[in-house]
């Protein structure tokens, strides 16, 4: 039987999205004839894994779905020894970047796919726990619908799944490799306050993003799409593109990879948004099928990153966003112009010449990120306040910013490097049961 992961990392407070992955799950084995492995990884301190395990434990039992909730300690014995039996050198490095000391949006769904690896499961399907599902008439709009239809796939089989097909004809023999949609709500990042104070200083920081050389004109409609989603017309029926995804399209919190996740990782940049975000990239240019679909996740804020140390560390982890993109974009340019020699004899990505690119990308001179931060200082510091306690922050830190944004692409180098032989050795390593109701 079909064996997927359906999988929630978190490092805050959130029961009620544990209840309702819970759901999801449900409707996934009522629909599908499929087995669910529900991992939830939980960086939280003591009072609230407690919360989460009671939450976990009052989820309905049922025979294809089993509970996996593993504190940052499990994870960490499972990683080491995977770590160990694939013979990989510098392991305690390898270690560190799968479970830093910090927050990191790629290296916690890394984790996600190894263990997903360890649990015999096909695909991972990714949520977040700062979003909740929209709902239609008192039922409630499962992603996992569009994602089970199509996900792994002969893209010419997955044709009749779909509302539209508009993929090229030489790319209907891949399987569809990623399913996903998008968020309404909030913006992804938050900066509302910022277009709240100053439309013209928003529309400089976010353009930040762009690529140096972009027109005025691109960089405007750059600003005028980021971070919104789907913005906020709520979900009324169904609709489905078999594509090559737009990765402007669809958002991390509301997503589903086969194949392509046990080739390449993501990014384990500490401390930067985004960078979660690689292999949708990745799917585009390789030119492998996905799915976009329409039961977008609502998205919301959190207080804690909006108030004193929070709101320090969330500008931060933006300006480190930032500042990767100038090796992001590098990376991005010379996989679109790869191609589908991206792909070996068999459809699937070559992590080797993702790595090379991720590397060739550390040489590069890094005097476009300094001229992002002498404007990032200029606009904080109109923006005044808090927005200028930043920037002095920004300005003490200069140098090991600068050089961490490019340090982290050597670090992604070296774990696509190790990749493979790491997913082939958490295949065969045991995940170890915490007592109670989880699996």
């Amino acid at each position: 039987m079909r064996r997927i992961c359906l999988t929630l990392p978190t490092d805050r407070s959130c029961p009620a999205t544990i209840a309702a992955l819970g759901e999801e799950a449900a409707y996934a084995v009522e629909y599908f004839d499929i087995d669910v492995r529900l991992l939830i990884l939980d960086s939280c301190p003591p009072p609230v894994y407690a919360e989460h395990t009671e939450a976990v434990r009052r989820l309905p039992a049922h025979p294809r779905i089993t509970v996996h909730h593993l504190d940052e300690a499990r994870q960490r014995d499972f990683l080491a020894a995977a770590v160990a039996r694939s013979g990989r050198a510098k392991p305690d490095l390898l270690l560190d970047l799968l479970l830093p000391d910090g927050l990191s949006y790629g290296a916690c769904t890394d984790r996600a796919f190894l263990i997903a690896a360890a649990l015999g499961c096909e695909s991972v399907h990714r949520r977040d726990s700062d979003s909740r599902y929209q709902r239609l008439d008192g039922r409630t709009v499962f992603p996992v619908h569009h994602e089970l239809r199509t996900l792994g796939h002969r893209a010419a089989d997955a044709a009749s799944r779909v509302t539209a097909t508009d993929l090229p004809a030489a790319c209907l023999d891949r399987r569809v490799a990623m399913a996903g949609a998008s968020f309404i709500g909030e913006l992804s990042v938050d900066l509302a306050e910022i277009e709240a104070a100053d439309p013209a200083v928003y529309h400089d920081v976010v353009g930040l993003w762009a690529p140096a050389h972009w027109s005025a004109e691109r960089r405007r409609e750059l600003v005028a799409e980021s971070f919104r989603g789907a913005g906020t017309e709520p979900f009324t029926h169904d609709r489905s593109l078999l594509t090559l995804v737009d990765p402007m399209r669809v958002d991390m919190c509301n997503i589903a990879f086969h194949g392509v996740h046990e080739r390449v990782p993501l990014p384990p940049a500490r401390d930067t948004i985004g960078s979660d975000y690689f292999l949708i990239h990745l799917v585009h240019d390789a030119r492998l099928p996905g799915v976009l679909h329409n039961r977008h996740i609502v998205n919301y804020h959190t207080g804690e990153r909006r108030t004193g140390p929070g709101f320090r560390a969330y500008q931060r982890r933006f300006v480190k966003f930032l500042l990767s993109m100038r090796y992001f974009h590098h990376v991005y340019d010379r996989m679109a112009a790869a191609g589908d020699t991206l792909l070996d004899g068999s459809g699937r990505v070559r992590g080797e010449a993702v790595a090379a690119l991720a590397r060739e990308s550390t040489a590069l001179d890094r005097g476009e990120n300094t001229a992002r931060l002498d404007a990032l200082d200029t606009a904080y510091r109109k923006l005044g306040g808090r927005y200028a306690e930043v920037a002095d922050l920004l300005a003490a830190d200069r140098d090991r910013l600068l050089d961490e944004a490019r340090d982290d692409m050597a670090d992604f180098a070296l774990l696509t490097e190790a990749w493979e032989p790491l997913v082939a050795a958490a295949r065969v390593t045991p995940v170890a049961a915490p007592p109670g109701r989880s699996g």
